[in-house]
């Protein structure tokens, strides 16, 4: 069981982080999709979780104007290539208190 994961449990948690960064949310009834607005950037996701994903790499990115592709970002990860195997690591909530 991983720390966190995407669950309709943690959606009011990642609207309320959203809120907290200045973002105005609402649901689109007609696509049933999450939307968010600020400063004219605006964003719209099939989940809350996924919505504050997307804000978050808006602002890792942080353009200044729009253009095509905006977000993209190459790297050493491919999502068609993704390991399918996890790596070695100790997981917090397999840690037993001290």
């Amino acid at each position: 069981m991983p720390a966190l994961g995407e669950y309709a449990n943690v959606y009011n948690s990642a609207l309320e982080v959203l809120r907290q960064k200045g973002y105005r949310i609402w649901k689109n009834e007609r696509a049933d999709m999450f939307c968010a607005e600020k400063d004219g950037w605006d964003f719209m996701a099939d989940g809350a979780v996924a919505l504050l994903g997307l804000v978050a790499m808006y602002e890792f990115h942080g353009p200044e104007a729009y253009s095509e592709y905006w977000w993209k970002k190459e790297g050493p990860l491919d999502f068609p290539n993704l390991p399918t195997d996890p790596p070695d690591y100790d997981a917090v909530w397999e840690k037993k208190p001290k």
